[in-house]
């Protein structure tokens, strides 16, 4: 929303031709028509030729001109805006000779910079504010015999709050944001990255995906650059785009589909699926207009993929359990994996996470060559594939010694560890600290953080003397949330260090995991996963545990001894700038995995959205819980469940929780980001970006992006609801549940056919968003696309076989405010 001030200036020359010469003499009207400021910044021809030269001879008695008058100003009428809004000053200056400058200047209340303050009509974007405040402003005039007038107008500012109109729920084929917004498109699926490499035909026969954009983009993040190309992490126009890249849509990166020739997978398409998982480091540059640019021959630009070099760190490093034909001492690693959520670090890291990695091996027919512990472990994992995804491993490589799909093949030999990939499964689940200001850099796998399906890694607040947290869901139904606190108090000076790997070591490679256990009464403990503390050890009989290495490969299993809080599907975590409490989507759970007498305080309902005549039961639309603690070193917290998704038609005394109506209800809550604390979108009252991957609600619409300005831990109260089965059985659960979000939450984006939307992050000015747009079009084949997106965006016809690709919408206001407010 832009709030402008302007002020028309009116006047009237009177009828010359009718003034009484009784009454009006010529030397007083000569007088009038100049006291009457009727020059707009100097004189004009039009006067020139109405007065003429005699009037300006004209005399009076004394034979003299009368003395010269100051110039007449406006400054606007007063208005009234909140945080983050763009504001217009509009000033007027009249005078009947020159004007010669002009100048805004503020003379109270907190200092905002000015744009064109040397002009009638300034800017300025509005700062946040706690409470009510007035600004002032002067707008001056000088004319060119030195005299200056000035006028003064002021501007009430109110604390941040949403700014648009909620976005109606659709099944369009393009990103549909609030009237007043752009949505632009950058870093599709197969964008060429590196020079010379040829633009993407999007017919299935495109190579090289080692310097392209990979599939499926999901978590990114804005690394600021200055003009000299170094980090500046308040730079806005310049920076480095990290995005990861989590699955793929194989059927549309072959030209018919992926195929398969005698039980084995083509070397040239497995290898192409392989190049697009992974990440994507991009530099972006804003232009004239706003327009965003990727720099193609960029030196930052890098794709990072599962053969890139890798480095283990942390208490894992060197394991018997890391030991593989490639890695025979348990060190390195090659590549990363299913990279879905994100996290970041002060010092100008990036963190990605490893996800559903286990589907990728084949295991299987091995068992008589596995221990009772390797068949626990693996089970736990979920490493039971008897092809694995994608069947990587059935290629028959042109190089024999070429194993980077034989790795993909994690069946034991006869043979030690060293002989084959039986390990290779236990390089991936971990979170991978990178440089994206070192290209060349080797990324680190920091083991002290767990091994898991990791869906994100997010910090909590730096505080300095205070040991830092960053917090993780485990995305699988029934998983937990956990947290890692750094063995080392934070230091300040350590986030401007250049050497950012080796602060990532003295952070996150010592220090202790927890898991969380969620209480009815509204508190919470983390449990510490260390070695020989509750029953972590040998004589744990369900996995006897060796040593602290062997608790973080297989942390779910620690987890479980400890009596942690199975969650409905744990996703990303996201921390408020302001109050430091943490949010985790919790996106879905089946009636498997939350039966109608399963349900607890953290996870309460049990009930059925039908879609169309399919019954749904469980928790089919997920719910959004959020934890407050001392600080991030605190072992115990308390927690509410800050939103349930739902259909608004849905029943509201035991469904609908939240109250949520046609501008905000939503389901299956995934992507999850505060906004940054650099601009007013992330200061007194932060807004929250909630994204969905959805499909139990995608009957009625496409997936969303939703944005909020929470309340706090405790805003609501107790409530007790009732389940009811598929049987009409009905069981109560008693639940804490924030105070209703109303208007404070409303749908700000609605993605094209088939989309998940995952990913986002603002520059820290707060006025460009990324968005992430995976896999839209997902259902279709190369013959019969579902969808077209992004080519649909630009509205118009599109050939009925142009395939969809997962992309970036660049979202920008056009009045150039902070995005949302």
């Amino acid at each position: 929303m832009t709030d402008l001030i302007e002020s028309p200036f009116g006047y009237s020359d009177g009828d010359v031709d009718t003034n009484r010469s009784d009454a009006v003499t010529l030397n007083e009207l000569a007088d009038q028509r100049y006291s009457r400021r009727t020059l707009l910044r100097g004189s004009s021809a039009i006067v020139a030729a109405t007065m003429g030269g005699s009037l300006l001879a004209a005399c009076d008695s004394n034979d003299s001109f009368r003395a010269d008058v100051p110039p007449t100003v406006t400054a606007g009428g007063a208005v009234t805006t909140s945080g983050g809004r763009l504001v217009t000053l509009t000033g007027t200056a009249y005078d009947d000779k020159a004007i010669t400058a002009v100048a805004w200047t503020q003379t109270a209340g907190p200092t905002v910079t000015l744009s064109n303050a040397n002009q009638d009509i300034a800017t300025f974007l509005v700062p946040a504010v706690a409470q009510q405040t007035v600004l002032t402003f002067q707008f001056a005039a000088t004319d060119n015999s030195g005299h200056t007038s000035t006028a003064t107008t002021t501007v009430t500012v109110n604390p941040p709050a949403l700014g648009f109109t909620a976005v109606a729920k659709n099944k369009l084929d393009v990103v549909t944001v609030p009237t007043g917004y752009t949505v632009s498109v950058i870093n599709r699926t197969g964008d060429p990255i590196a020079a010379g490499v040829a633009a993407y035909k999007n017919d299935g026969t495109d190579t090289n995906f080692a310097q392209r954009i990979g599939d499926h983009g999901d978590a990114l993040y804005w690394y600021g650059l200055s003009a000299t190309g170094t980090r500046d992490p308040n730079s806005s126009t310049r920076g480095l785009l990290v995005q990861n890249h989590e699955n793929i849509n194989d059927q549309y990166l072959h030209v018919a589909g992926a195929t398969t020739v005698n039980g084995a997978r083509p070397e040239s398409e497995a290898q192409k699926e392989i190049d697009c998982h992974g990440v994507s480091v991009t530099e972006l540059v804003e232009g004239a207009n706003r327009a965003w640019t990727v720099k193609q021959d960029s030196t930052f630009n890098r794709r990072i993929t599962p053969a890139t070099a890798m480095a283990f760190n942390g208490p894992a490093k060197g394991s018997d359990l890391l030991k593989t034909a490639f890695s025979p001492t348990g060190v390195a690693g090659r590549g990363t994996i299913n990279n879905c959520a994100n996290g970041t670090t002060p010092w100008g890291s990036a963190l990605t996470c490893e996800e559903n990695w286990a589907g990728y091996f084949r295991r299987s027919g091995d068992n008589a060559n596995r221990s009772a512990k390797e068949l626990t472990a693996l089970s736990r994992y979920g490493v039971t594939s008897s092809t694995g995804s994608y069947g990587w491993s059935t290629v028959v490589a042109a190089d024999a010694a070429n194993t980077l799909f034989r790795r993909w093949d994690a069946r034991a030999g006869t043979g030690a560890a060293t002989t084959d990939f039986r390990n290779e499964p236990n390089q991936f689940g971990w979170v991978v600290e990178f440089d994206p200001y070192s290209p060349t850099s080797t990324p680190r796998k920091r083991t002290a953080l767990g091994r898991m399906g990791h869906e994100g890694c997010w910090p909590g607040a730096f505080v300095v003397g205070k040991k830092p947290a960053w917090y993780m869901g485990d995305d699988s139904r029934r998983e937990y949330m956990y947290k890692f606190v750094s063995a080392t108090a934070w230091v300040a000076a350590d986030a401007d260090a250049t050497d950012r790997l080796a602060i990532g070591d003295k952070y996150l490679d010592s220090g202790t995991l927890y898991v969380a256990k969620f209480n009815a009464d509204g508190s919470g403990t983390w449990l510490p996963l260390v070695f020989g503390q509750n029953g972590l050890d040998g004589s744990n009989a369900a996995y006897p545990f060796a040593d602290q290495a062997d608790i973080l490969v297989n942390t779910r299993l620690a987890a479980d001894k400890l009596g942690a809080t199975p969650m409905d599907r744990p996703e990303w975590t996201a921390s408020n700038p302001v109050t430091g409490e943490i949010y985790l989507t919790l996106t879905n759970n089946n009636a498997a995995g939350r039966p109608l007498n399963g349900t607890d305080a953290a996870n309460p309902r049990h009930y059925n959205d039908p879609k169309g005549s399919t019954a749904q039961f469980g928790n089919p639309n997920g719910h959004i819980i959020r934890i407050k603690e001392a600080d991030t070193e605190a072992t115990s917290f308390t927690w509410d469940i800050y939103a349930f998704g739902a259909g608004a038609d849905l029943d509201k005394t035991n469904i609908n929780l939240s109250s949520l109506d046609a501008s905000n209800d939503f389901s299956s809550p995934d992507g999850l980001v505060f906004a940054r604390a650099t601009h007013a979108g992330g200061q007194v009252k932060p807004m929250m970006w909630l994204q969905t991957d959805d499909g139990a609600y995608t009957d009625v619409t496409n997936c969303m992006m939703l944005a909020a300005q929470p309340g706090t831990v405790g805003d609501g109260g107790a409530r007790t609801i009732t389940n009811t089965g598929s049987g009409g059985a009905t069981a109560t659960q008693a639940t804490r549940i924030g105070a209703a979000p109303g208007a404070n939450l409303r749908r700000f984006l609605v993605g094209p056919i088939e989309c998940e939307i995952t990913g986002v992050d603002s520059t820290p000015d707060g006025r460009t968003l990324f968005v992430g747009i995976q896999h839209p079009g997902e259902g279709g084949t190369p013959a019969a696309p579902t969808s077209h997106w992004p080519d649909s965006q630009a509205g118009g016809a599109v050939a009925a076989t142009i395939r969809p690709r997962s992309a970036v919408a660049v979202i920008t206001k056009n009045d150039g405010g902070v995005v949302g407010l």
